[in-house]
């Protein structure tokens, strides 16, 4: 999985993943780390982030200067072999899909007891061992991110979402710290925050 600045992830067992073909850099790579588009109606290019709507997948790496260059050489309609109509904010869509797509996905393992936020109550996962993922605002003090990152255990960080958008997922204005159990939903999390990574510049606070 793509690890940026933002993500600092724990090393895991290699499995064989099924590969995609990128239209833009002609390299098979894990579709995991890919964004997959259709042609929806009207010819509109349309992302697909589940990767479930019909259709032929144009697939791009999950990166927005990828798929600005897909854009700007008309990429999109030479893989669909016809004319399509294509956003001037195709990036800015498929950003705020990833973003939607990663609290969906907190708020299931909130809902389900499997997630955490507040300093004290991320803090006392972490120190148990029960924490997978730390998640820190974006936007939030360091100062309080440099203290959980002290805590013993084995866990992966992500510092991509913003407080607001955290907050979304557990039900606040805002949130700063959370954590995240081990299983699936922590998984599918973080492949989807992986992909994220490719959308949004990194904060250089977050690897201090």
């Amino acid at each position: 999985m793509a690890v940026s600045s933002a993500i600092t992830e724990q090393p895991a067992g290699k499995e064989a993943r099924p590969l995609r073909l990128c239209v833009v850099s002609n390299r098979c790579m894990p579709k995991d780390e890919m964004v997959r588009f259709v042609v929806g109606p009207h010819n509109m290019v349309v992302p697909d982030i589940i990767g479930r709507l019909p259709g032929r997948g144009i697939w791009l790496s999950a990166d927005r200067n990828v798929i600005k260059t897909a854009c700007n050489r008309n990429l999109f309609a030479y893989a669909a072999r016809q004319k399509v109509q294509v956003s001037d904010a195709l990036d800015d869509q498929v950003e705020e899909l990833l973003v939607q797509r990663c609290t969906e996905f907190l708020g299931l393992a909130r809902r389900a007891g499997q997630a955490v936020s507040g300093f004290v109550k991320v803090k006392g996962w972490l120190r148990e061992g029960r924490a997978a993922i730390l998640l820190a605002a974006s936007d939030g003090s360091n100062v309080g991110r440099r203290k959980l990152r002290q805590s013993a255990g084995n866990f992966s960080e992500v510092c991509l979402l913003r407080s607001a958008e955290l907050g979304v997922a557990f039900g606040r204005e805002e949130t700063v710290h959370a954590a995240l159990a081990p299983g699936g939903l922590a998984e599918n999390f973080l492949e989807t925050a992986a992909r994220l990574s490719g959308f949004r510049p990194v904060n250089r606070k977050c690897d201090e």
